[in-house]
């Protein structure tokens, strides 16, 4: 069955207090793809994110971002008032987020609402405490450990809270025995929330895909309560994840998350990444995992390095990890990204996991790219692939198109048998491709439909600043675009009531 849908980050959602949330305005945006046949709503990590705001640095693995709370829930609740609401200052642009003031303004309230809440006798937070103990406790631990010595990184604790010795453990965890408290509330309301949005969708035919990133932050829960799982000696990295110089970067891309010890994992069965899929597959109806091709190899930085010339690749676990977690969970509806330098064993790792891969239309008209058939050409795509225009990591088409060559434009018509070279129609035509592809998925982000240009990019890749802050509005989200993506959706055969 082919199918399409919308790529949109719940960041991205308009809403009221600066960010997009699990508000009314996330229901309406169900009720939109709905109402244009999607099947699928396609949304980035929705873990806390630390410095930088990246979805894919996040504190923790299993926990949910507290910007995604909605307010407006905390006010019917009685917790908050809108007066409260109302005075604090998220930013004054309604299309963009400022992270900085989110998170002077954020917590303040979700604190009050904590302390009004009686949240300690309630029969469902105590259930969801049971439930979620793998991890809620030491991730609670953790953020009321880091909030105490300012935000600093574990790695600057002290030694002995740094290394979790027992009396150490227990003389924080007394000491902060509320705060612990306030960041396991904040969960509860998160995860209490984020299933009601879900189940909505999903009545409502549209399932989430959730995209997981394949690493974890070096300053994380996970690290800090689990250095065994990683490359780590002494509660300090060893090596560092990256991917090597190219054309693109002279230095790499270094980018610092700590390395899995996959000796380790496989002495376990691979235990963790089978709990860490079990909880996924419960929050999404298929998982996109970022960086696929580590799970074949994977390029090690030694530590103390300061860009990723001096790595090297080294072996993963390959197709016995997810043997093991077809044989714990079944089959797991899983996207597997797949971009960046690929090797024939990538390729075989993919083949046999029979998961789809990604194809990115932006990618298959470089004219720097002469090694051979281009694989991301919709005349060479596979059935069993999932195509997009761009991802969160590209320009949008429009942006895109206004950047490459004469002469890749050129291209970009000639292959489209359009006559207008017009950006609008040539973006409209690459929609129409990849919409009119074998493939079997076909994923959208919001802001080409909409057809704007790079100042609606989430994302320039190893940058710092200005990223991951775009917002829609509701006035962008028409009937009339709905019908126009309902039509396109219908002509190429990608929506079966």
């Amino acid at each position: 069955m082919r199918t399409s849908g919308v790529l949109l980050p719940i960041s991205s959602l308009p809403s009221a207090y600066g960010i997009g949330c699990f508000s009314q305005e996330a229901y309406a945006f169900v009720d939109f793809l709905e109402k244009a046949e999607q099947t699928y709503w396609q949304i980035l990590p929705i873990g806390p994110t630390s410095y930088g705001d990246s979805p894919y640095q996040s504190f923790s693995t299993y926990a949910g971002n507290p910007y995604f709370i909605n307010l407006e829930d905390l006010i019917e609740q009685g917790l908050l008032t809108k007066e409260e609401c109302d005075q604090v200052d998220f930013g004054q642009e309604a299309d963009k987020v400022d992270y900085e003031k989110l998170y002077l303004g954020r917590f303040d309230l979700l604190r009050k609402a904590f302390e009004r809440s009686d949240v300690l006798t309630n029969d469902g937070f105590r259930d969801f405490c049971t439930q979620e103990a793998d991890w809620l406790e030491e991730y609670a631990q953790y953020m009321a450990i880091k909030t105490h010595f300012g935000g600093k990184s574990f790695m600057e604790w002290p030694e002995d809270i740094r290394l979790r010795k027992e009396d150490a453990l227990a003389e924080y965890c007394e000491k902060l025995s509320e705060d612990i408290n306030f960041y396991k509330y904040i969960q509860y309301e998160f995860y209490k929330q984020w299933n009601r949005l879900k189940s909505y969708a999903n009545e409502h035919g549209i399932s989430i895909i959730g995209d997981i990133p394949i690493y974890v932050a070096p300053d994380s829960a996970d690290v800090w309560a689990s250095p065994e799982l990683f490359q780590m000696k002494d509660g300090k990295q060893s090596a560092m994840a990256g991917c090597p110089p190219d054309g693109f970067s002279a230095t790499g891309q270094l980018w610092g998350n700590p390395l899995y010890d996959w000796d380790y994992h496989k002495k376990t069965g691979y235990k963790w990444w089978i709990g860490r899929i079990r909880q996924c597959r419960k929050m999404y109806d298929v998982i996109r995992i970022d960086h696929f091709r580590a799970f074949d190899q994977y390029y090690s930085v030694p530590a103390g390095q300061e860009t990723a010339v001096n790595g090297e690749w080294k072996d993963g676990p390959g197709y016995e990890l997810f043997e093991a977690i077809k044989k714990e969970l079944g089959e797991v509806h899983i996207i597997a990204e797949d971009l960046g330098y690929i090797t024939d064993s990538v390729r075989k790792l993919v083949a046999d996991t029979n998961f789809p891969n990604m194809k990115v239309l932006q990618f298959a008209f470089d004219s720097r790219d002469s090694s051979g058939p281009n694989d991301y050409l919709p005349h060479n795509y596979p059935r069993n692939c999932v195509v997009y225009t761009g991802t969160h990591d590209n320009e949008t088409l429009m942006g895109w198109l206004d950047s490459i060559t004469p002469q890749e434009v050129k291209y970009v018509q000639e292959y489209l048998g359009l006559e207008s070279d017009e950006p609008k129609a040539l973006c409209r035509g690459l929609i129409r491709a990849a919409q009119s592809s074998v493939a079997d998925y076909c994923i959208i982000p919001l802001q080409d439909y909409l057809y704007l240009d790079n100042s609606a990019r989430m994302n320039t890749p190893s940058t710092t600043g200005g990223n991951w802050q775009w917002r829609t509005s509701m006035e962008c989200l028409t009937d009339a675009l709905a019908d126009d993506i309902r039509n396109m959706t219908n002509l190429y055969g990608r929506y079966l009531k």
